[in-house]
């Protein structure tokens, strides 16, 4: 099965305005849109306040990644089409987190919680540093 939005035609700014207009309209105060070398949109940052304190996320655009996957699902594919469908693929990602909060499923630390940054590092690139350990799971409980 091919990836979601691999044929997608919708330019990368498009899809980053989107979610800019996104976050905002869910309480995002400041969005900042981080490029690479090259000039090409690569991620966003943003922060939300939640109760008495500001928090930030760094979204990262992870094209190289998608390029990737494309060659390997033998997808003939461009820079700019590996391009748009990342940005496309983040954008149908951030709705759908944004979808859980407003229907009240997930607070915004909760939905993003990987994401969230110190302004250098994500929880999750802490965790695969082995920065942050979390204990074996034991199963059971229930939810």
């Amino acid at each position: 099965m091919a990836m979601k939005n691999y044929r997608s035609e919708v330019e990368a700014y498009q899809s980053l305005g989107e979610i800019q207009g996104a976050l905002a309209r869910a309480g995002a105060r400041q969005i900042m849109v981080e490029y690479d070398d090259a000039g090409e949109p690569a991620g966003l940052r943003f922060a939300v306040k939640t109760g008495e304190r500001a928090l930030g996320f760094m979204l990262p655009a992870n094209v190289a990644g998608v390029q990737k996957v494309l060659e390997r699902q033998h997808v003939k594919s461009t820079d700019e089409q590996a391009q748009r469908t990342a940005w496309r693929n983040l954008r149908d990602w951030v709705l759908a987190q944004l979808a859980l909060i407003e229907s009240g499923m997930a607070q915004v630390d909760e939905a993003f919680f990987p994401y969230l940054t110190d302004g250098k590092q994500t929880i999750y690139q802490l965790y695969r540093a082995g920065a942050l350990e979390l204990p074996a799971y034991r199963g059971g409980g229930g939810a």
